[in-house]
């Protein structure tokens, strides 16, 4: 079936279609490692995800669309509305094949795209994130949104860190983890190694006796040109080797008895500080 300027928009009356795999309950670390394809899959979930997805120069592979939702399908698109397979169905059956309800009317399967080196993100940098371990997508999705509209150069990811292309973590950063250059790091001393080689100063936020204030080293003249901000686990903050690593530990004044802020709140007010 076609519709206006659309190839290939298809109604779904067969849940079995092997065209459909990529939506069938499948789970990120699922999509992430299919052997389909070259690098993995992701789910970009609305019109604008989709969109940014395109804007990035990621391949679409096909598109989940309710009835309603098609033209918006077609428009994020853009160049691929052509080419890539439109399914279109009512909402009862594609959360049937999918196991959750398109609350945005479209859902995309995308090839995910090779990963830059660290090397190559730190070469033009002056400000990177570095996320070590932060295991909930949700924090992972906001602190990406955080960095897109603050305006950091790239995020590091940690070995034991949740994948910024899992679906909840892009739905949460409104698609900005397709638009902020990140990559995967090796450990610490291999990671450390590079950004100090680099020229990047490495700051840990914690709560760690000594530790300078944010306020202060924002200020200071000595705070380095090129700078690595480290963010840590929910619950458990940075490991021994990251605090090891860094150059300098930073901590956020609190008042009223709080002693810390959730990770996705805390890199708000750091990146804030140290950007200006």
């Amino acid at each position: 079936m076609s519709g206006p300027g659309l190839r290939t928009l298809i109604e779904i009356d067969d849940l079995s279609d092997p065209r459909l795999a990529d939506y069938s309950h499948q789970t990120d670390v699922a999509l992430r490692k299919a052997q389909h394809s070259e690098h993995g899959i992701y789910l970009a979930e609305s019109a604008l995800v989709l969109e940014r997805a395109v804007r990035a120069g990621h391949m679409p592979r096909s598109v989940l669309a309710l009835g309603g939702s098609v033209e918006a399908a077609a428009q994020a698109l853009g160049p691929y509305a052509a080419t890539t397979p439109i399914f279109v169905g009512p909402g009862e059956l594609l959360a049937e094949l999918t196991g959750y309800i398109l609350h945005r009317g479209i859902v995309a399967a995308m090839n995910r795209p090779a990963l830059a080196t660290v090397e190559e993100l730190l070469a033009d940098a002056r400000l990177v994130v570095v996320l070590e371990n932060v295991a909930d997508p949700t924090n992972v999705g906001a602190i990406f949104r955080t960095v897109a509209a603050i305006g950091a150069d790239a995020v590091l990811v940690t070995p034991r860190c949740s994948d910024p292309f899992y679906r909840r973590a892009i739905r949460v950063s409104m698609g900005t983890v397709l638009q902020v250059p990140w990559t995967r790091t090796g450990d610490w001393p291999e990671l450390a190694a590079t950004l100090h080689g680099a020229g990047f100063g490495i700051a840990a936020l914690a709560l760690a006796e000594g530790a300078v204030s944010l306020r202060d080293f924002a200020a200071s003249a000595a705070r380095p040109a090129r700078l690595a901000l480290v963010l840590g686990a929910e619950g458990d903050g940075l490991t021994p080797e990251a605090l090891a690593a860094a150059d300098t530990i930073v901590s956020i004044p609190m008042a009223h008895g709080i002693d810390s802020l959730n990770v996705a709140a805390a890199s708000a007010v750091a990146l804030w500080a140290v950007s200006g």
